[in-house]
């Protein structure tokens, strides 16, 4: 069931809503770009709200929740509307939160212990993060051959010049990142520009090189 979620588009924008009154345009921009799948992150008071918003305006999106670090967390965003959640670890009680939810989740991991741990209860997909800081393409690379049954979205530093060779690796479905969303650019709602590098990331997976 998560498969779908790394295989809806090469990007997940992961979205910081300051202002939820933004949600539904934000979220019209990246799906006009072809970016369908939104993780909004739960870092900021409206996010629920924002989530709830898009969900309810937006059809073609497929929203979901990030930043996900405690059961409640999980509750909230699924009754707020959100199809699939995301977290930046993961730990016992999370994951049987998470797994209970009913929909799509990938717990973070950042070293081969964690994907092992993982791997043992069953889940295959997962999020790599701090994906530069924690070793980047080389560590996916690496964990590929002993671990070829895994499948990661890495997020966390990765940008349109680095973001092909992610895409390129057989490991990685998708990535996450937030580079569609400059600051300047939300704040000036200017969801022109917004949609526009959305469809440049969109465009990322054809331009990856094995």
């Amino acid at each position: 069931m998560t498969s779908a979620v790394l295989d809806l588009a090469p990007v997940i924008p992961v979205v910081v809503v300051d202002d939820p009154s933004d949600a539904v345009p934000l979220a019209r921009a990246l799906v006009a770009g072809g970016l369908p799948a939104i993780e909004v992150t739960l870092r900021t008071p409206g996010a629920l709200e924002a989530i709830r918003a898009i969900a309810d305006g937006v059809p073609d999106a497929v929203v979901g929740a990030g930043t996900v670090l405690t059961p409640e967390q999980v509750t909230g965003a699924v009754a707020a509307g959100a199809r699939f959640l995301v977290s930046p670890g993961w730990t016992d009680v999370l994951l049987d939160a998470m797994r209970g939810s009913g929909v799509p989740y990938l717990p973070g991991v950042s070293t081969t212990s964690e994907v092992v741990a993982l791997l043992e209860r069953g889940v295959r997909e997962m999020k790599f993060f701090p994906a530069e800081a924690a070793g980047g393409t080389a560590f996916l690379k690496s964990l590929h051959g002993p671990l070829p049954q895994a499948r990661f979205c890495p997020t966390g530093g990765i940008g349109p010049a680095t973001a092909p060779a992610y895409l390129a690796l057989p490991n990685v479905g998708c990535v996450g990142g937030s580079w569609m969303l400059p600051q300047d650019a939300v704040a000036a709602r200017d969801w022109v520009r917004v949609e526009a590098l959305a469809r440049e990331a969109a465009g990322l997976r054809g331009s990856a090189q094995v």
